[in-house]
């Protein structure tokens, strides 16, 4: 069979496919990927074919500081390039897909041509889902953190900008507005994080599979061996200009520079090495890690709480703790507090002291070794790559005839 796949150009949406990508390639398929240029080299790497659609948008999104949530003067520019991007790109990705029509279309949840794509060229849609998946039970909406004061109206102003301008193009195109957080983005979706994670996962039907996440796929990552002893410390803020953040990776040095930690500390493109000062000799610095070898030998990780990192380190049964930049990270923080999974340090809560103490306790805590060793084995379980491609070609071979978008 023939599966296209549709992305954004974020790591952590496009990372956790990848293994998903080469088992279906192992079986005998072919995939098609299609996302920004950025991303052809690991694409291609796991063994698909790779076509450029759209550009790096995120890469432009503005830094914040420790706290600072997206206001709706930083949400409306970004909003309106991702549109331009979508209407500049959205006919090419059609007439490519028409040229070399696949047996269904693999896309990304928040990549919003994905569904209409599928719909316009009357192929299967499967919703990809690296993080919690919406039902009529649950929505991540729920799990966000009420708006600051005065700011409430100005961000539901977004929203209600962002569903015309999402609705007036899938009426240009002649298909159905795309669903994001009022329901399954697809009448079949998998979810690339255990049942047992997800919120409410009780009420999930068979419209739902739970697969967790795959590791591997990721040579391209590059290399690293350690180069001290003692427990290694693992930070990292996640890959997005959102999470520039020199002063907390100061607070870190200040935290665990000449202590018995083996500190590898990943600061981004975004943070520079003289922003920094002296580095104690504990202490490396890159700005990226090759994360999953990092995190094999890992005793504690501090963590934005992105969904990928923490399904990784789940994996590798790293207790976290978690310091989240956005809403989302922050309500996934609160999840691994409610699991017993690691802790969770809000923005006016984060100093040297405080960091220090959180990871020392993190790391001599039976109880959450406990539930961390447990949760690894369930994600290890949850069925991975193999279980996913199971699903898809299921689903298509069996249940194509009852496709369309859910209405």
């Amino acid at each position: 069979m023939h599966f296209a796949f549709v992305s954004i150009p974020a790591y952590g949406h496009v990372n956790p496919t990848l293994p998903l990508v080469a088992e279906l390639v192992r079986r005998g398929h072919r995939v098609t990927y299609f996302t920004s240029a950025d991303f052809e080299p690991r694409i291609r790497n796991a063994g698909a074919d790779f076509l450029a659609s759209g550009g790096n948008w995120l890469a432009s999104l503005p830094g914040l500081g420790p706290g600072q949530r997206a206001q709706a003067n930083l949400m409306l520019p970004v909003m309106n390039q991702v549109f331009e991007d979508i209407r500049s790109s959205f006919p090419a990705l059609v007439d490519r897909l028409r040229q070399d029509p696949p047996d269904a279309v693999c896309f990304d949840a928040m990549t919003l041509s994905g569904s209409m794509a599928a719909e316009k060229i009357g192929a299967p849609p499967i919703a990809l889902m690296p993080t919690y998946a919406t039902n009529e039970h649950f929505s991540l909406r729920s799990l966000m953190p009420a708006p600051p004061p005065g700011s409430a109206d100005d961000m539901a102003k977004v929203r209600m900008a962002m569903g015309r301008l999402l609705a007036e193009f899938a009426a240009e195109q002649g298909v159905r507005t795309p669903r994001m957080f009022d329901g399954p983005p697809a009448p079949f979706n998998i979810v690339f994080i255990p049942r047992e994670f997800q919120p409410k996962g009780e009420t999930f039907d068979d419209r739902f599979r739970f697969v967790g996440p795959s590791v591997g796929g990721r040579d391209i990552d590059g290399e690293w061996t350690r180069e001290r002893t003692g427990p290694l410390l693992f930070i990292s803020l996640g890959t997005t200009p959102l999470n520039r953040q020199p002063d907390f990776f100061k607070m870190c040095l200040d935290a665990f520079g000449g202590s018995d930690w083996d500190v590898a500390m990943a600061v981004g493109e975004q943070t520079s090495m003289a922003e920094l000062g002296t580095i104690p000799s504990n202490v490396r610095i890159r700005p990226f890690f090759p994360q999953l070898q990092v995190l094999r030998q890992a005793a504690v990780f501090i963590t934005h709480a992105g969904m990928n990192s923490t399904m990784e380190a789940l994996y590798y049964a790293v207790p976290m703790l978690a310091v989240p930049q956005q809403p989302e990270q922050a309500a996934t923080a609160r999840r691994l507090e409610e699991l017993g999974l690691g802790r969770h340090l809000a923005a006016e809560d984060v100093a040297p002291e405080a960091l220090r103490a959180a990871v020392d306790s993190l790391h001599t805590d039976a109880g959450v070794w406990r539930n961390v060793a447990a949760m690894s084995n369930i994600v290890r379980n949850a069925g991975g790559a193999v279980a996913a491609a199971e699903a898809i070609e299921a689903h298509v071979r069996h249940g194509a005839s009852r496709f369309g978008n859910v209405g």
